[in-house]
């Protein structure tokens, strides 16, 4: 397949190209570089520096091939900015998504996968696991951002007859196995990349926010899937878009807790990762698993990397590896 990836600079982004590439298929990455990194775009991908909320420049790019899918994971994504800043989240993912699926809907493409969010269901606690047609309650506007891009899509296909693919992450982590690309993000605010920057002895001892959550040790419980799991998942959505648009929840379908991350780390480290307790965060839901089933069921995926230290092992390799991640600081 002719393949175009947005946001393929990124950390999701770059893994699914790279699994993309190893497929056999052509690979175009699309992205600004705001939050991703150049060094992340696979060698064998052709590059556009491209922002999305440039409308004819995206529709250049856009009409300059005929696509086989287009695979969308271009967005802010930071929760907490998301609830300091609501309408630039809103105004800018939803715009710079319009902008594409618009090109692409117009331009005969027939394929489309969005990289979507567990945040839809971020409003309350939910009695686990989170089944694909659950009641969507974002608790953020970087949440409500995705859902109006979900309908947008909706729209796409009863109008252009444009069928797409919503896969809903919970938590992406890890790092490409063989060592091609991992997670950076400026600023930093996943769990496991803290932990293990703890570990290392880059940055302070690591906050744990409450303990006093109902699970089985008193912090939050969540559902992590390795990127490279993920990458798979979306390969496999393509083929469902023959005749029809699909929506998966895509995770472990188990949870750990925040404690259990950081004794995984500490295990694959072989020292104690530093760490203190703090104040619970405000909106932070006790638990979030993925009820995976349909996807499972429908495309025979099912995760390789399965176990918590698997996961965090192949995230430390490469951090470890590259202590300033793709760039050396300024």
């Amino acid at each position: 397949m002719k393949c175009l990836v947005t946001g393929g600079a990124g950390f999701v982004g770059s893994h699914v190209a790279l699994s993309l590439l190893d497929a056999g298929h052509e690979v175009t990455i699309l992205d600004d570089l705001s939050t991703g990194y150049r060094e992340a775009v696979p060698a064998q991908a052709d590059f556009h520096q491209v922002d999305l909320g440039d409308a004819q420049a995206t529709r250049n790019v856009v009409e300059s091939q005929d696509w086989d899918a287009v695979l969308h994971f271009a967005a802010l994504s930071l929760v907490g900015h998301s609830m300091q800043k609501p309408y630039y989240y809103l105004g800018r993912n939803t715009q710079t998504s319009l902008n594409l699926i618009e090109a692409c809907a117009t331009s005969g493409v027939k394929r489309f996968v969005f990289s979507s969010t567990a945040a839809l269901f971020g409003g309350e606690d939910r009695t686990p696991p989170i089944a694909d047609d659950a009641e969507i309650d974002p608790g953020s506007p970087y949440g409500e951002s995705k859902f109006f891009i979900e309908r947008a899509l909706v729209w796409a296909d009863r109008i252009h007859g444009m069928h797409h693919a919503c896969l809903r992450y919970f938590n992406a982590a890890g790092a490409d196995p063989q060592g091609r690309s991992g997670e950076a993000h400026q600023p930093e605010t996943h769990l496991i990349p803290l932990a293990i920057d703890a570990v290392l002895g880059r940055r302070p001892g690591l906050k744990l926010f409450g303990n006093d959550y109902p699970t089985r040790d008193g912090t939050c419980v969540r559902d992590y899937i390795h990127v490279t799991d993920l990458a798979d998942a979306h390969i496999r959505a393509i083929g469902q878009l023959g005749d029809r648009s699909v929506t998966y929840n895509l995770g472990n379908g188990r949870g750990f807790t925040n404690l259990e991350v950081i004794e995984s780390v500490g295990r694959v480290a072989g020292r104690p990762v530093p760490w203190e307790w703090a104040p619970r965060r405000e909106g932070d839901p006790s638990v979030l698993v993925a009820d995976s089933s349909r996807i499972r069921r429908e495309t025979g995926w099912t995760p390789r990397y399965a176990e918590l230290d698997q996961i965090v092992e192949t995230a430390f390799r490469w951090r470890e590896a590259h202590p300033h991640g793709f760039s050396a600081p300024a």
